[in-house]
């Protein structure tokens, strides 16, 4: 008999796989604070939460039973993910429950704001009849923007496309063959910003999109923009969203999602120009249902069969259950998958994965997965585990193969990426070397020799004499501190590469400075997750 604990307030109906099944007892108590649960915790094997319960470090390591934390819905801020992963609990979401929920108020939120109901509605009232004042805008003929266009980003489209509206989509796997057969034009958020009469976010929030929508994007934008967030806090700047509407740089917001919730004190919500709603995007009474028949069913299938399809971490394999020489290939794939994706201008459409040495008799599966893990987090998030990274690489409609070669070419072992986007493709190669650890030995054709780090600056440059001290004296004006640098070239005087390992991250006006040197052809700023341990969970 498994015991499942249920402590936030979840469908009855959509947990009937659990209640009626005879080998599972299950527990509801949805007034627990954090010291009860860590009281009670001890007895079960399964935790099913929403947004209330905050599942802590110090909960999961009071449940030495535990083994599925379960939430009913998408997000997982509450649940302390490396605390579950460290303890070998699987935690599992319903990624698709909500979808047409969110997709639905997302077209809500985007007509309301388009008419002015929640003004007006507010006005009459208050005993106003006042017709003139909310005079609003009509859908047809319009441009929507959609930044992200996953599921419920292209079901947003697909509405809006009922309304007459013009659609541009950006998604960096968005392809031209796809776009063309949804009947959406691929754009660009710059495109989008320019020519976007109503603009809708749908993007999950990773470094790459936090801001996406900022300063940059309403400086470029119509003075009519109507804009809405129903997707994550912070992919819209909330402070340059406030200053464009105070500006009259565009002309009104929705949201249902804020950087920090509740947002009860956001000076978006008392904007006289923003429609608001207390992160309602997944609050229907189908969805609530949906994403609890999804847990509940996973839970049975874990306990009963092993299987987990929906995992936000992934099962537990701990150091020592690894093979010893591949302990050093696994981070060395996700470095890899890390560097490259951040090197090619556009998201793949093919992955080339070339194992050559020793490397090649053994099973690479677990490095394979690792280093799409790598790639596709850039984009994805955190949602990407070694469990669904092949799957999602292949909802992308990235094509993938591996080629294996027992010869070896100066390293005992090598592994290389090539990243490919039509004409254009960026060629990592990578190797484990005795005493040295991780290694980057090869970018393109330049041949180098660099240990991953943190924060790092890559550059295509012309050979030409000074170009180095420029560099350096540039990053000293800047206050950034140079930590190694390495460089590679075709041939005297001609291309080269710079690799620069640098103390702090850079912004854009260094990038730009960095630009005005003559003979600098690209710049770009990579940024690595080093992980601070030597566990490796799967």
């Amino acid at each position: 008999m498994y015991k499942i604990l249920v402590s936030d307030p979840i469908s009855p109906e959509g947990l009937k796989s659990l209640t009626d099944h005879k080998d599972f007892e299950v527990v509801t108590n949805t007034e627990l604070s954090e010291s009860e649960l860590i009281e009670k915790i001890a007895d079960f094997e399964g935790l099913i939460v929403r947004s209330q319960t905050q599942v802590t470090a110090d909960v999961i390591a009071a449940a030495p039973n535990l083994k599925v934390i379960a939430r009913a819905g998408v997000g997982v801020d509450n649940i302390d993910i490396d605390a579950a992963t460290k303890h070998g609990v699987i935690v599992i979401n319903a990624p698709d429950g909500n979808t047409i929920s969110a997709t639905e108020h997302s077209m809500a939120m985007i007509l309301s704001m388009a008419r002015n109901v929640p003004q007006a509605h507010k006005s009459l009232k208050e005993g106003k009849w006042d017709r003139k004042t909310y005079r609003g805008t009509e859908l047809y003929n319009k441009v929507l923007g959609v930044v992200g266009a996953g599921r419920i980003g292209l079901g947003v489209a697909k509405r809006a496309q009922s309304f007459g509206m013009k659609i541009l989509a950006f998604d960096p796997y968005l392809s031209e063959d796809k776009a063309k057969e949804l009947n959406v034009i691929r754009a660009t958020v710059d495109e989008i910003a320019e020519q976007a009469d109503f603009v809708t976010v749908h993007t999950p929030l990773t470094p790459k999109t936090k801001g996406i929508v900022g300063e940059a994007f309403f400086a470029k934008a119509k003075p009519t923009l109507q804009i809405i967030n129903v997707a994550r806090g912070g992919i819209i700047d909330e402070e340059a969203l406030l200053n464009a509407l105070n500006e009259d740089r565009i002309q009104a917001a929705a949201l249902d999602v804020f950087e920090t919730e509740p947002a009860t004190e956001s000076p978006l919500v008392k904007h006289d120009k923003v429609v608001v709603t207390p992160h309602l995007g997944a609050s229907t009474v189908e969805a609530q249902e949906k994403v609890a028949v999804s847990v509940a069913n996973e839970i049975v299938d874990i306990f009963e069969n092993g299987n987990v399809l929906n995992a936000i971490n992934a099962p537990r394999m701990t150091y020592n259950e690894i093979n010893e020489e591949l302990k050093p290939y696994i981070e060395l794939s996700k470095l890899t998958g890390e560097v490259g994706i951040q090197l090619l201008e556009k998201a793949p459409r093919e992955l080339h994965i070339k194992y050559e040495g020793d490397l090649a008799l053994d099973d690479t599966s677990l490095i394979t997965r690792t280093l799409v893990s790598g790639v596709l987090r850039q984009d994805l998030g955190e949602r990407v585990n070694l469990i669904n990274a092949l799957v999602l690489l292949n909802e992308q409609g990235v094509s993938y193969n591996i080629e294996k070669n027992t010869k070896h070419r100066g390293f005992s072992n090598y592994i290389e990426l090539t990243l490919i986007n039509k004409d254009t493709q960026i060629k990592i190669g990578a190797t484990v070397l005795n005493g040295y650890g991780p290694r980057i030995v090869r970018i393109n054709d330049y041949p180098v020799d660099f240990k991953p780090e943190q924060h790092q600056l890559v550059i295509n440059h012309t050979d030409k004499p000074g170009i180095v001290g420029r560099t350096g004296q540039i990053l000293g004006e800047f206050d950034i501190n140079i930590a190694s640098m390495h460089l590679g070239r075709t041939n005297l005087g001609g291309n080269a590469l710079m690799v620069l390992s640098i103390d702090h991250p850079v912004n854009q006006d260094v990038i730009d400075a960095l630009f005005q040197i003559e003979g600098f052809n690209n710049v770009r700023s990579v940024e690595l997750d080093i992980p601070q341990d030597t566990n490796y969970n799967i």
